[in-house]
């Protein structure tokens, strides 16, 4: 389990929610430090991903959890 800062739970929300949650949780971080990001949606396998690399955020892990996706991004 990679250590994180900050937890945002976006279980329930469908594509845009995940990413707009994720973008604005990152906004109140300082550099370096890592968002852990819980989602239900299956587009996020895609959306955060190419979020992180979009915004130049680094994705440290993502993983798939029964139903659910974890991703970690430290925040450049």
């Amino acid at each position: 389990m990679t250590a994180f800062n900050k937890e945002l739970d976006a279980s329930g929300l469908h594509c845009p929610m995940p990413v707009l949650r994720s973008k604005k949780a990152l906004d109140g971080m300082a550099s370096g430090e890592v968002l852990h990001i819980i989602s239900t949606d299956p587009a996020s396998k895609n959306d955060i991903p190419s979020f992180a690399k979009t915004t130049r955020n680094e994705l440290l892990e993502a993983k798939e959890e029964g139903e659910k996706f974890h991703y970690y991004i430290r925040k450049t």
